[in-house]
């Protein structure tokens, strides 16, 4: 289905994010590694792209950039309650540390922020990646 369709079918009636590039040194490396850790499909390459689809509407577009060091960002994860200590297994057999905090100085921990659970880990570029259970609550 191409995107004129999918938006042709779904009309947005607020602005929602569709898709993100994520840059990577490996695009396959990093977009399986996330696929690997949520239990999700590495999609066909898109042009330059490798996607990972959220299966919310929200695709993650694995995009290789070789020619300068790949500046780390924030990617959080509302996942499923019942997923989380599968996804947290997952890390642990890849040897990937999680922490508590976003700062990465609680390691093997996890919290409980809004009375749900959450942790933090790196992607293979640095990336601070966060899967939680529950939305942050906002003032």
């Amino acid at each position: 289905m191409s995107h004129a369709q999918h938006a042709t079918e779904l009309p947005a009636t607020v602005a929602h994010l569709n898709h993100t590039a994520v840059f990577a040194s490996d695009r396959r490396l990093s977009a399986e590694f996330l696929a690997a850790v949520l239990g999700l499909e590495v999609g066909a390459p898109f042009g330059p792209f490798l996607p990972v689809d959220l299966g919310n509407g929200v695709t993650l577009d694995y995009y290789e950039k070789t020619d300068e060091a790949i500046q780390a960002q924030h990617y959080a994860f509302l996942v499923p309650a019942e997923q989380f200590d599968t996804m947290i297994a997952r890390l642990e057999a890849l040897g990937v540390t999680y922490y508590a905090d976003p700062r990465h100085t609680e390691p093997g921990r996890v919290n409980d922020l809004f009375g749900g659970r959450g942790a933090y880990f790196d992607d293979p570029d640095g990336h601070n990646m966060e899967i939680m259970t529950r939305p942050y609550v906002r003032p």
